[in-house]
């Protein structure tokens, strides 16, 4: 296994393990919910360059050739730009102007937005190896914290970002859904 940056090559991959990840919050950043039609918009976000999902903020893990797992993951400031596009196909799809998408992350984290492994590939430490990696990418350039989400009822989820060191600070409510807000320092923040 070895972990690599995504390239828009991955899209459909990505799509299903995005998908799998944050469940009904896909119908939320699509406006759809066939699931086709849920995968073709996310395949196609991942594709583009500037957005949430994309390619351009994601490592993927390999196994044998296939993409096995995925994370997400960016400055939690650019999550607002980094949702513009999404919230401007919603407004058109749904012809409604005043639609937003709910903040996830501080801004001064290094938020990792979706974490998602193949279920053939589950159990094996793959979920464990991308946060890990990320952790270090987020070290390099010069983060001190890191975060990130987990529903309230993801027991499994939860019992493995407290054994890696994270910590809830707060609930956030996402689309309707209450999540953990979790933290994890990876180094000091600078004393002034």
């Amino acid at each position: 296994m070895y972990i690599r940056k995504a390239t828009p090559e991955d899209a459909s991959k990505a799509a299903v393990l995005i998908r799998l990840a944050i469940k009904e919050i896909a119908e939320a950043l699509t406006g759809e919910t066939d699931e086709e039609k849920i995968l073709i918009i996310l395949a196609g976000f991942f594709k583009k360059s500037g957005n949430r999902i994309s390619y351009e903020n994601t490592f993927v893990s390999v196994h044998d050739g296939e993409v096995s797992g995925l994370i997400i993951a960016y400055h939690g400031k650019d999550a607002q730009e980094l949702d513009a596009p999404i919230v401007e196909h919603l407004r058109q799809k749904l012809n409604d102007p005043n639609i937003t998408i709910d903040k996830e992350a501080e801004a001064d984290d290094f938020y990792l937005d979706t974490i998602s492994v193949d279920p053939n590939y589950q159990g094996k430490g793959i979920g464990s190896a991308l946060i890990q990696y990320v952790e270090e990418y987020a070290k390099q350039k010069g983060y001190s914290r890191v975060s990130l989400v987990v529903e309230n009822v993801n027991e499994g989820a939860s019992r493995l970002y407290n054994k890696l060191g994270y910590k809830e600070l707060k609930t956030v409510t996402i689309s309707g859904y209450d999540f953990g807000y979790l933290i994890k320092q990876i180094e000091e923040p600078p004393v002034f």
